[in-house]
């Protein structure tokens, strides 16, 4: 069984559908991971001074995260996985709620896509998948973002035009 993480971008789509070329037929499951309202404005350090219904926001989070999670489950089954929608709220940090599920889950493998961020992008930024990777115990398929595999696909092909 294989987890995919879904967040419902192109380079998550991208990663599910090769998931669906690498490991037809799999068991898969595809998690979306939340994060509670007031862990996102203790992480952006926003002093907010108004009534805010915690909860609601809460609630409305996971039920798109619910959503979310059962649309990258359909794109799943459309690429030949047998697969199922799970969700997960981040305790510490996204790519942690990775991993912790893949444990849960008894995944043999990880599925992340990737923005293909480097420099300066990726250390404001952030990099799951590059920290799904160096922390995890069990293999991890990282996908490039389309965009991303093309201009590396052209800058090969430009390579061996130049004779490189």
């Amino acid at each position: 069984m294989i987890l995919i993480a879904y967040d419902g971008s192109e380079d998550a789509g991208a990663a599910i559908e090769q998931a669906g070329r690498l490991f037809p037929g799999e068991h898969a499951v595809v998690l979306t991971v939340w994060q509670r309202f007031i862990d996102t404005l203790a992480r952006a350090g926003g002093g907010m001074t108004m009534v805010i219904d915690y909860e609601e926001i809460d609630r409305d989070a996971a039920q798109a995260a619910e959503e979310r999670a059962e649309q990258g489950a359909t794109r799943a089954r459309q690429a030949g996985l047998r697969a199922e929608a799970h969700t997960a709220v981040v305790e510490t940090t996204v790519a942690d709620a990775i991993l912790a599920h893949a444990t849960t889950v008894g995944a043999s493998a990880v599925v992340v896509g990737s923005r293909g961020f480097s420099g300066f992008k990726s250390l404001m930024l952030g990099s799951t998948s590059h920290h799904v990777l160096q922390h995890a115990d069990l293999p991890v398929v990282v996908v490039p973002s389309p965009q991303v595999a093309r201009a590396r696909a052209e800058h090969r092909s430009t390579l061996r035009s130049a004779g490189a």
